[in-house]
């Protein structure tokens, strides 16, 4: 005879309860960059929306970025950090192979032993973990999930590369997710592209580069016109599918944060959206760069501390980036 196991009980849904971020402190300008790349202030604010961004630094670490945003999350949501089950932390920048950033950052946070790990999903990274953070809380295998992004992406860029060195950064980005009584995260559109792997990749494998070896550690290479490509005609089609399984309407909408690849995507999907005039859209790219996986939520929180949306009102996000992957959903901000 089968045994009978017992069921779960779960939230009846879940939703983001709060916001943290960090930025670094040292303040990068494209002029700076210009010292190593044929290029200028001008060329790489019309090709891409940036003025400056933050690079952390030498000492400063993945987790140690993870760890104040996920405090300043945990701080705003009013729970205590042993409440947590699971932390979610995505990354593409942590320097080990094993352990996960994110056991660090659960221990360090004061978590009761939590649940942790990372996800490579690179700059759909923060959506991926918050559709696994709601999946957690609903099927009540947590009662909080951690959710952060985070990236020390100047670990990885040639700053002699014209194409990539000015667009990255430095940053982390946290929520909350936790139980709500109405629906405040939607069903999240996801998938990926292994087709286009070269869009975004490594110049070389660690093994590469330990085995033959060569001038340049391993660093992130992209074909931007294929990224843009992809991200205007096929990414903008995933938003407008996130919208209609939510049942919401581009009208409805009090914020759109898309991840901060580069200012001319932002303003490609908003028309291929046809948002109207009134909702905001995170330009967060400007005077923080691209940080991948940390760039929704460092936007949001700006966004909501600027007063710029509201508290409680719906948003629609998007990541895409290397693989080549995206993941979009309608939240309700907190």
């Amino acid at each position: 005879m089968t045994a009978a196991i017992r069921p779960i009980t779960g939230a009846a849904h879940g939703r983001i309860l709060s916001v943290g971020s960090y930025r670094p402190d040292r303040i990068v300008t494209n002029d700076e960059l210009c010292e190593r790349i044929d290029s200028s202030d001008e060329w790489i604010r019309e090709r891409s929306g940036i003025i400056e961004r933050r690079h952390a630094a030498a000492d400063e670490s993945v987790a140690d970025m993870a760890t104040v945003a996920a405090n300043e999350a945990i701080e705003r949501a009013g729970i205590a950090p042993e409440q947590i089950g699971m932390v979610l932390l995505a990354t593409v920048t942590h320097p080990y192979q094993t352990p996960s950033a994110a056991a660090e950052v659960a221990h360090r946070i004061g978590t009761n032993g939590a649940a942790a790990m990372d996800i490579s999903a690179a700059c759909a990274g923060f959506c991926y973990g918050l559709e696994l953070a709601n999946s957690l809380v609903r099927t009540g295998s947590c009662a909080y999930v951690v959710v952060v992004g985070v990236e020390k992406l100047s670990d990885w860029v040639d700053f002699d590369d014209r194409s990539t060195a000015f667009l990255f950064a430095d940053g982390a980005g946290a929520v909350v997710v936790g139980p709500s009584d109405v629906p405040a995260i939607g069903p999240v559109v996801w998938g990926s592209d292994g087709g286009q792997l070269d869009a975004i990749t490594m110049t070389q494998s660690l093994i590469e580069y330990k085995t033959e070896g060569g001038d340049i550690f391993p660093a992130l290479e992209m074909q931007g016109q294929q990224v843009f490509r992809w991200a205007v005609g096929e990414v903008a089609k995933v938003a407008r599918q996130a919208l209609e399984v939510a049942g919401v309407s581009a009208d409805d909408l009090d914020a759109f944060i898309p991840h901060q690849a580069n200012m001319r995507i932002t303003d490609a999907m908003v028309r291929a959206l046809k948002l109207p005039e009134h909702v905001p859209v995170a330009r967060d790219i400007a005077y923080t760069g691209n940080t991948s996986a940390a760039s929704i939520p460092i936007a949001m929180k700006a966004m909501l501390d600027a007063e710029e949306i509201p508290h409680g009102g719906t948003a629609l996000t998007i990541g895409f980036g290397a693989g080549l992957v995206y993941a979009a959903q309608v939240v309700t901000l907190p």
